[in-house]
């Protein structure tokens, strides 16, 4: 919380440095990998459960507003949206005999405040731009295995970056293309009784796409 207040403060204070100030609203689609380094196995009582990753993208939404602030063909753009994002999960129960017998893939929604703050450089109606993201998870995704002796942590705070190019139509409509990253490792955690903790997601990756409007 502490960063993204530091950078919400550094927006408030350089806003009167920028001459040319527009707003606008914008929405788009995302597509997401997520990542595991291995196949996690864990064990409650007499049972024991395999989990993985489903690898494959995932779509997700978002929308929100956004200023511009613009000087000599500079300008900083500090946004607030709302984010969905799905990750999936084969979670198997795994029998004494080695054996699997096969669950349902379980799927988490993440439902998240995401505050961009990029810095772009125009080149006529192109633009490229690159900057800090912070992140509030809002939503309490499923847990993945529905057993009193596990319970799902989550990193509820989380700072990531965006990089990408844009495009300007008639200084009204907005197009941007970029990548999102993630700066720090698992955000999704198992954790047992007795503490112990199985990081379930490696830094996920997405590219965003949005079109916004402007005023």
């Amino acid at each position: 919380m502490k960063r993204i207040i530091v950078i919400a403060l550094v927006v408030l204070v350089s806003i009167p440095a920028f001459s040319q100030f527009k707003f606008g609203l914008k929405a788009g689609v995302s597509t997401t990998n997520l990542s595991m380094a291995d196949l996690k196995t864990v064990t409650s009582g007499n049972t024991s459960y395999t989990v993985d990753a489903v690898t494959a993208a995932k779509y997700g939404f978002h929308g929100g507003a956004f200023v511009r602030l613009t000087l000599f063909g500079i300008y900083l753009q500090p946004e607030l949206l709302f984010t969905t994002r799905t990750n999936e999960y084969t979670v198997n129960q795994l029998n004494a005999n080695g054996s699997l017998t096969l669950l349902p893939v379980v799927k988490q929604n993440f439902n998240k405040l995401d505050f961009p703050v990029m810095l772009g450089l125009k080149l006529g109606p192109l633009r490229v731009n690159a900057g800090p993201v912070g992140s509030l998870l809002i939503n309490s995704p499923k847990a993945l295995i529905s057993n009193p002796d596990y319970k799902n942590n989550y990193s509820r705070i989380t700072i990531g970056y965006q990089a990408g190019l844009g495009f300007d139509l008639f200084n009204i409509l907005t197009f941007d293309l970029r990548y999102e990253g993630n700066l720090k490792k698992y955000q999704n955690q198992i954790q047992n009784l007795t503490g112990t903790k199985f990081n379930l997601d490696d830094r996920t990756n997405a590219f965003v796409f949005s079109l916004g409007l402007m005023f």
